[in-house]
């Protein structure tokens, strides 16, 4: 029995443009001694290829009309019905957005008991690959599919998982390069490589996540101001904190508690609804609530997890990101503060048995980006050797 191995050389996360890297293993892993036999030829084993790819595949509900109407192409039909073709989708459901050329890893390998050789798959993700995706109606899934036979048996298919991560806006971020291309030479110094690509991306997104440019929103009804809130910056990276102030020093109409909760929407592209009035899907993540009667100031802290997917828009379509408010606002007269008099004689503030309420709702749009693919990959706990018996 050959058994084969494939785990990735830098987790399972990368970004659009990255280079994938894999180690497989095909193992001659001895047998039970009682199984064990004296024949010679029997104490080899052999493969008569291997191949390796990436694909990524879309899948859909009821409620999206894929452009093309069909889930796989006629290449993907042809070969999909045979046991002797290498066809990666074989298999699954949905329609294959993105497919590499197939590597050869080896032709006709023989290992002897207990040898075992290891080949490197190496391949560049597309920059324009959509990321990987898990929604409501649509979902991106990418994978590396190792194929290998046996003389004269049916192909065996090994498939391990990845998550892509696009940087949105990459080409319209203005990189921090400038000043080392605009200053003068020095021979004394010694000279620096040049970035890399990965390096490029992480800038950008440095670059559009680190600026603090706070904004400030007077919260309103019919009846007078609730509060003031204040958000500190509008983009985002996976893991990071959404911190921002509420400011009711100044309000007119009291404010029972408040709640906030990150929250995604999926939009379908308009050629690709089932129904023309087809409203959009929305998620709800983490949430934060408050109760803030009597309150001058409060605050809000509300981590983005790592394994959502950042804003992206395909073909198909839209993944955007909202701060969703819910304010509970009273009429009721009722007494903040008592009388130091009060205090003293060591009275306590109650509250009245009964509060007529309104509850006021506002989104407040924000962008999430991705983070590095090595926080992400620490961060979440994942699967890193897959296995298959040949």
């Amino acid at each position: 029995m050959i058994e084969v191995t494939a785990k990735l050389v830098r987790g399972p996360v990368y970004l659009a443009g990255e280079s994938v890297e894999c180690y497989i293993t095909f193992s001659n892993t001895p047998a039970p001694i009682h199984k064990r036999s004296q024949s010679n030829s029997d104490a080899f084993e052999s493969l008569a290829w291997a191949s390796a790819q990436i694909h990524c595949q879309c899948t859909t509900n009821s409620k999206v009309s894929y452009p093309d109407g069909n889930l796989f192409t006629a290449e993907e039909m042809s070969t999909a019905n045979t046991d002797t073709s290498f066809a990666p989708c074989r298999g699954e459901r949905g329609h294959v957005v993105l497919s590499t050329k197939p590597r050869i890893l080896f032709c006709d390998l023989r290992l002897s008991t207990g040898e075992s050789k290891s080949y490197l798959y190496s391949e560049v993700l597309p920059s324009e690959a959509p990321p990987s995706y898990r929604g409501q109606a649509v979902k991106y899934s990418y994978k590396i599919t190792i194929g290998m036979q046996r003389v004269n048996c049916p192909i065996k298919l090994l498939r391990v998982p990845l998550r892509v991560l696009v940087v949105s806006g990459f080409q319209d971020a203005s990189l921090c390069g400038d000043s080392e291309e605009l200053a003068p030479s020095n021979p004394f110094l010694q000279i620096q490589q040049k970035e890399t690509p990965f390096d490029l991306a992480m800038q950008a997104l440095q670059n559009l996540t680190a600026k603090r440019s706070p904004n400030f929103y007077n919260i309103t009804k019919s009846q007078g101001k609730v509060v003031r809130f204040c958000l500190f910056k509008q983009a985002y990276k996976l893991g990071e904190d959404i911190v921002g102030t509420f400011d009711f020093s100044e309000a007119t109409v009291p404010c029972v508690q408040f709640s906030v909760v990150l929250q995604s929407e999926e939009e379908i592209a308009p050629g690709c609804r089932r129904w023309a009035k087809q409203s959009p899907a929305v998620v709800s993540y983490t949430k934060y609530h408050e109760v803030c009667l009597s309150l001058k100031h409060s605050q809000l802290i509300l981590p983005i997890p790592l394994h959502i997917t950042p804003g992206f828009t395909t073909d198909l379509v839209t993944l955007q990101w909202r701060l969703h408010f819910e304010f509970v606002t009273s009429d009721t007269q009722m007494i903040h503060e008592l009388p130091s008099s009060d205090l003293e004689n060591g009275n306590v503030w109650r509250g009245p048995p009964t509060l007529n309420i309104e509850t006021m709702v506002w989104n407040l749009p924000i962008k999430i980006y991705p983070t590095t693919p090595l926080q992400i990959s620490q961060g979440l706990q994942t699967q890193l050797k897959h296995r298959l018996a040949v």
